[in-house]
């Protein structure tokens, strides 16, 4: 069945109302008509099962037959922060980033980055993000859909950090000294509810400035492995360490 996220709006009592791209997926693209059903997930991560009732110009109606109580999110938070990368790395980030249990990113404004955000583009481009992080959460079953932040710099994330229980920066020159402890302890000492945020340099890596800020605001240094990973990579690698050792170890 296919998944969509709905507002509380779109909800009145187990009667459910979808419209928007959402209705034009299920009525234009999927040709969807009554008596097919759907998995609709409320902003609280409730998950339902509705059966099409109704569709007319503009919206679906549905009936909820069945409440569902899915466990797919990972038990502890994981926020990426990813330097402005070139092209459409961080679309490329944020989809699989999504499809492995992030539930938040951030992008970096960087001093090496080589891409530079107009201003007067920036919601346009967070709005195209946010479009594919909801997609990609819908394809793999999240109950949530991840959050895109307003771009940050070094100081702005020196700030933000302060809630989360583990803040680490994935830094290549740690890796080159062979560094494997850091995150590995990270990991094997979390527990569920926990939080972390990841910072990620762009291609050119982090500035020694950037690495002296936020190691003075509390994150630690740590390698991800003895190979050196591409900037669309590395956030990767962390989230699925992160699930091994949360959901597969335990």
């Amino acid at each position: 069945m296919q998944r969509y996220f709905l507002n509380e709006a779109d909800i009145n009592g187990n009667m459910v109302t979808i419209s928007g791209d959402d209705f034009h997926h299920i009525a234009r693209v999927m040709r969807m008509g009554p008596g097919e059903r759907i998995i609709t997930v409320k902003g609280n991560g409730m998950t339902a099962v509705a059966e099409i009732s109704e569709i007319t110009d503009d919206a679906v109606i549905g009936t909820v037959t069945e409440w569902k109580n899915e466990e797919k999110e990972l038990p502890v938070r994981v926020v990426i922060a990813s330097g402005l990368p070139k092209g459409d790395k961080l679309e490329y980030i944020v989809q699989k980033g999504t499809e492995l249990g992030a539930v938040e990113f951030i992008p970096f404004i960087a001093a090496r980055s080589v891409v530079k955000w107009d201003h007067k583009k920036v919601g346009k481009k967070l709005e195209r993000l946010q479009k594919i992080s909801k997609e990609a959460a819908e394809q793999s079953h999240r109950t949530v859909i991840p959050a895109i932040k307003e771009p940050m710099t070094a100081d702005q994330l020196a700030g933000y950090a302060s809630g989360f229980n583990h803040k680490l920066i994935a830094f290549e020159e740690e890796a080159k000294r062979g560094e494997t402890s850091v995150l590995a302890s990270v990991l094997k000492d979390i527990t569920a509810g926990q939080s972390i945020l990841f910072v990620f340099g762009p291609e050119g890596g982090l500035a020694d400035k950037e690495i002296e800020k936020l190691t003075d605001a509390g994150f630690m240094a740590c390698g991800l492995g003895p190979r050196i990973l591409r900037t669309e990579t590395a956030p990767l690698y962390a989230l699925s360490a992160v699930s091994y050792h949360v959901e597969l170890l335990r």
